[in-house]
């Protein structure tokens, strides 16, 4: 047994505080639990019990983490600070204490990224993987890229000189570009150029090989053919570097066309200021000075890079051509209570709640389940919110089939869904083509909340068919996020629905719900209640448990709450995969409060809590609840969220004795949080049987899922072994 099994193993001995319990260090920094948790992620890449091609994965995901977190986090950080900001946040430290601090811990990240790409890069070549340069390549590759570089890269690419008839370029956000130093060969003149890698084309490209996979790229294919970009010119010294730009969108309050103001601020997006500048180790010092004055970055924005620019890209290698190195197949189930009704998801809800969680259960039937109610003609109306989706989204394409056959369709489309913005109003156009009502909600919130309702006439009633999620509906994602859906047919449920459904559209303030608390009303406030009464229980002597699962906690009141409950002796266990502002484990503030991250082969994301209700947990009279909301200031005040509370018997039980205790089990995914904010996770004794939660979901079906299965029939806590 090790500390991380939550199930079974006592909460460890508190520690003494070296700090004031009432002051602002009873929090962990926002930011710095962050880079926590993506050093959690790139420690992936190093753990050898992941396939190798996975650790390229987690690496690149390590990168692209980053990435955003500078776009946004750091950039609206950096602004504040230069705007003379000294605000402290929860924990104490300004925004420039904050960048200080940020920019060592970051800095030690990328170069340990840089390590593991070297450790990974010699582990692919013993496989038959092999990432080449310039001077690694043979004479019959340099023939085959010459073609390659004529036939599909020459004609998208812009070389420009940097002179006073030609003023330094604009590369938009996440811009990689080769600079150069060339020499005209007929009169020695000097010249500086840049060529920016168009993102149009692969970072890798792909050479012949007998057996293996061989790549070269971009970088090293273009200085084998420089010479064809500048004719006449040698080159002298090079270097490359990348840039990230402010992400955050600033958007006027009120905005007469809400559309069109996304689409002014999408094309502002890509001129945002330069946060973050990578660039070659060996840069000519010359270059270099010229290239940070053009764009307007100081010393302390630049990062030099010995190895890899462009860690990110590294996934673009993941092929499926070795299967031998990815994890092994998975194919999500279709839930056996579907098959039994021959695939009629209405009559699959009808006989009782079903709660499906993905991807261990297909996503495919959220999108069966509307996709059957476009062609429905019993079904009168659809009520849809859209936070995220793909492309080509088969959810969409449901939708707008319904409005052309003449059925009621309203789609709530958040357009402020973060780096999704232009396919969201894409996907809009679409569906008021089709004749859809498209309503975008409030500009003061975001609509994260995940509802779909479906009206159908059965006989003389009218019966609601709703589902609430936890995760969007983007059937992409939902191959890799782990989240709950449930499908009911509730009245209450359904009316509570319809209601948040109105104020999205209409404004108008639900005046009761029955199943249901939303943000940025009721939900905070519940949540608040519910601590409450388990900290009177406990003061009454009575069991008193909480059991918690989200991506980030970092409201300080909700904290504040979780540090009174554990005063008063409520024990709670927190499996929280990202942030964390709680220190856990104090003498005299969280002696009760444990908390651990799992990080493995799929991206925890569902939100459950869980309420022992004076009777402890796992139990029947729990009080249990899925949200769309992590406990986040933006979630529990600025955002249209949904708290579920769960009341059909099996889908409680699955939810607590299954999910949950499942997730709280599990020992070889596990990192625990210590209160110094370390995150650490023990190490398992060979041969000791280590469980994980993942392959448990893989290997058991969901309970409600099971045609015969009921509140009592929770599967043992276990699963093949290696």
């Amino acid at each position: 047994m090790t500390e991380t099994d939550f199930l079974t193993a006592d909460f460890p001995p508190a520690q003494e505080a070296d700090f004031d319990i009432s002051g602002p260090e009873r929090f962990f920094n926002r930011e710095l639990s962050w880079l926590a948790f993506n050093w959690r992620v790139l420690e992936e890449a190093e753990n050898v019990k992941v396939p190798l091609l996975e650790r390229l994965r987690f690496l690149s995901i390590s990168a692209t983490n980053l990435d955003e977190f500078y776009s946004v986090r750091v950039a609206g950080l950096r602004e504040l600070a230069r705007a003379g900001n000294t605000t402290p946040a929860a924990d104490g430290r300004t925004p420039a204490e904050q960048l200080a601090l940020i920019s060592t811990d970051a800095r030690d990240l990328m170069r340990h990224q840089q390590k593991i790409y070297l450790t990974l890069k010699d582990a692919l070549d013993a496989k038959g993987i092999h990432i080449l340069n310039a001077d690694t390549v043979t004479e019959a590759d340099k023939t085959f890229l010459k073609d390659v570089f004529l036939s599909k890269i020459f004609p998208v690419l812009s070389p420009l000189a940097i002179d006073p008839a030609h003023p330094f370029p604009f590369l938009p956000n996440e811009g990689f570009a080769l600079a150069l130093q060339l020499r005209r060969t007929k009169d020695k003149t000097p010249l500086r150029a840049l060529l920016p890698i168009p993102t149009q084309v692969a970072r890798f490209v792909a050479l012949p090989s007998d057996g293996g996979l061989r790549y070269l790229p971009m970088e090293e294919v273009l200085l084998l053919h420089i010479s064809s970009l500048f004719p006449g010119y040698t080159m002298e010294r090079h270097c490359n570097f990348r840039i990230l730009r402010d992400s955050d969108l600033e958007l006027e309050d009120e905005a007469e066309d809400l559309v069109r103001e996304f689409e002014v601020a999408l094309k502002r997006r890509r001129r945002g200021e330069v946060v973050r500048m990578k660039i070659s180790a060996n840069a000519p010092s010359g270059l270099k000075r010229l290239i940070m004055e053009e764009l307007g970055v100081t010393d302390d924005e630049v990062i030099e890079i010995d190895g890899m620019t462009g860690i990110a890209d590294l996934g673009q290698l993941v092929s499926d051509a070795r299967p031998d190195l990815l994890w092994p197949s998975f194919t999500p189930r279709v839930p056996e209570r579907v098959s039994d009704h021959d695939g009629d998801m209405f009559a699959a809800i009808r006989q009782k709640d079903m709660l499906l969680h993905h991807p261990y259960e297909t996503f495919d039937m959220v999108v069966r389940f509307l996709a059957q109610a476009a062609r429905d003609p019993n079904v009168l109306a659809i009520k849809q919110t859209l936070y995220r989706t793909s492309k080509e989204s088969p959810i969409v394409s449901a939708l707008c089939e319904a409005a052309e056959d003449g059925k009621s369709v309203t789609a709530l489309v958040e357009l402020k869904a973060r780096f999704d913005e232009a396919a969201n109003i894409r996907q809009s156009r679409r569906l008021e083509r089709s004749g859809a009502h498209v309503v975008y909600g409030f500009i003061n919130y975001k609509t994260h909340a995940k509802i779909s309702s479906v009206v159908r006439r059965e006989g003389d009633d009218l019966v609601t068919y709703t589902h609430y999620g936890t995760g969007n509906y983007h059937p992409d994602t939902a191959r890799i996020y782990t989240d709950l859906s449930l499908f009911t047919c509730d009245k209450s449920l359904g009316r509570d629905a319809g209601k948040v459904f109105n104020y999205l559209s209409g404004y108008a303030e639900p005046d009761k719900l029955e199943n249901l608390a939303i943000s940025p009303l009721s939900l905070k406030s519940t949540l608040l209640e519910r601590i409450a009464k388990e900290a009177d229980y406990a003061r009454a002597g009575k069991p008193a448990e909480i059991w918690a699962k989200m991506n980030s906690l970092i409201d300080s009141e909700i904290i504040d709450a979780l540090y009174d409950a554990s005063q008063a002796g409520v024990k709670i266990s927190l499996v929280l995969r990202g942030i964390c502002g709680l220190r856990p484990g104090v003498v005299g503030l969280s002696e009760n409060i444990r908390v651990k991250s799992v990080i493995g082969r799929f991206l925890e994301h569902s939100r459950i809590v869980c309420f022992g209700n004076g009777h402890g947990l796992p139990g029947k009279k729990a009080k249990v609840y899925m949200s769309s909301a992590d406990w986040m200031g933006r979630n529990l005040n600025r955002r249209v969220e949904t708290l579920v509370e769960i009341t059909n018997s099996t889908v409680k039980a699955q939810i607590v004795s299954q999910i949950m205790a499942a997730n709280l089990a599990d020992v070889a995914q596990s990192w625990m949080l210590h209160p110094d904010a370390r995150s650490i996770r023990p190490p398992i004794p060979e041969g000791q049987f280590a469980f994980n939660c993942h392959r448990f979901f893989m290997e058991n079906p969901s309970l409600s899922g099971r045609g015969s299965a009921g509140a009592s029939d929770v599967p043992q806590l276990t699963h093949t072994d290696d």
